[in-house]
């Protein structure tokens, strides 16, 4: 049985947060970091600045990775080249910036793939890049780490989301026992694992790898032709998957203080539409506060659109058309299940998460600042 929602529960503030620039820092060392997906390979190259980072430069390519994995269990051969080319990209800008601390890592296609180790030797021997693949555990970690900033002081109770391409990661925080104003940074230091006991109270409840993502749960239901019997299988299968996540699985009262952060592209691509956005901004999505009415007014829309329409819409975008709905149909199933109206949108995640990660470990970024929104 779903938790029932509390009074007050969505009572969070619509106050965005400062891009990640904050100043130039010219003497700080560059870092880099590099997600390689199921449908993208995408790198953010930045420098410490205060208690956040500056992007300098960065790069992002819909690589489709995990196209035909689902039916053959390994990466075809079309996919791993233009994985590749897209690295070789990459090796280029690392060598341009002359940049020393990086982090490469690949996600679920590789984790699942059974050629995944041939494909890393490829790599290393087309690229030279030190690509290495990450289990569900620290993705999910990075993912949560990287949303630090936009934790709620008033948040006892969390819920972050990171939709991929080729998997889902669920990971719900109890943060009642800690001190508001030490909120964001119990959140960073649970990037040393979520069974390491955190002497603030921080208290990882629960967390799942949803073996689904926006690629391959469109690939699950690509044989069913209409549009919405499509999108409400992709939504009922997902669901499904849930059932061995505590916080689904066992009911519970939730009081004042529930925050759920949503990051991906599909998330923020919602966001943009619900906006109107002709132009992508992302000082105006990032830390976004969106309701359940708002996101179900804007997956309406999409479907009305059907596939011809969301091609040709601009608000969506020729590389996201195709997978939009299978991530709408994610963010959806989630909105419904759990205790909220609201989600905080994060336009941020696995880099974003990487490169915190170095630069916490390194000493480089300044301790004020990361107290989250009043």
């Amino acid at each position: 049985m779903a938790p029932r929602r509390p009074a007050g529960a969505d009572a969070f503030p619509t106050k965005t947060v400062e891009p990640f620039a904050t100043r130039a820092a010219e003497d700080k060392p560059l870092y880099a970091a590099l997600d390689l997906g199921t449908n993208s390979c995408r790198m953010l190259i930045a420098r410490p600045a205060g208690s956040q980072f500056q992007v300098v430069d960065s790069f992002s390519k819909p690589v489709q990775l995990g196209h035909g994995l689902e039916a053959s269990g390994r990466l075809s051969r079309p996919s791993m080249a233009r994985t590749v080319h897209a690295l070789q990209v990459c090796r280029r800008k690392l060598e341009a910036h002359k940049v020393v601390h990086m982090r490469l890592v690949a996600t679920e296609a590789c984790r699942r793939a059974r050629n995944s180790r041939d494909f890393m030797r490829l790599i290393r021997r087309e690229t030279g890049l030190p690509v290495e693949i990450i289990d569900a555990e620290e993705e999910a970690r990075l993912a949560v780490i990287s949303c630090a900033p936009l934790v709620s002081q008033r948040t006892e109770q969390l819920l972050v989301v990171d939709i991929g391409g080729g998997s889902t990661e669920l990971v719900w925080i109890d943060l009642e026992n800690v001190d508001p104003k030490e909120r964001s940074r119990a959140i960073m230091r649970l990037g040393n694992g979520f069974g390491v006991p955190q002497p603030d109270g921080a208290r990882v409840v629960d967390w799942i790898s949803v073996p689904l993502g926006v690629a391959t749960l469109r690939d699950q239901f690509e044989d069913v032709e209409d549009d919405q019997g499509r999108f409400a299988l992709m939504s009922w299968h997902f669901e499904e998957m849930l059932a061995d996540f505590a916080p689904y699985a066992l009911a519970q009262t939730m009081r004042e203080g529930f925050q759920i952060i949503g990051t991906s592209g599909t998330v923020t691509t919602v966001a943009a539409s619900h906006l109107g956005l002709r132009r992508y901004d992302r000082t105006k999505v990032d830390g976004l506060t969106m309701t359940t009415a708002q996101i179900d007014r804007v997956i309406r829309d999409y479907l009305a659109l059907g596939p011809e329409g969301r091609r040709a819409d601009p608000r969506i975008g020729r590389e996201r058309h195709a997978l939009i709905m299978s991530g709408a149909a994610i963010l959806q199933t989630l909105m419904r299940v759990w205790p909220t109206t609201r989600l905080s949108v994060a336009d941020r995640g696995l880099r974003e998460g990487l490169l915190y990660a170095q630069m916490v470990k390194d000493g480089v970024l300044a301790p004020d600042g990361m107290n989250g929104v009043a």
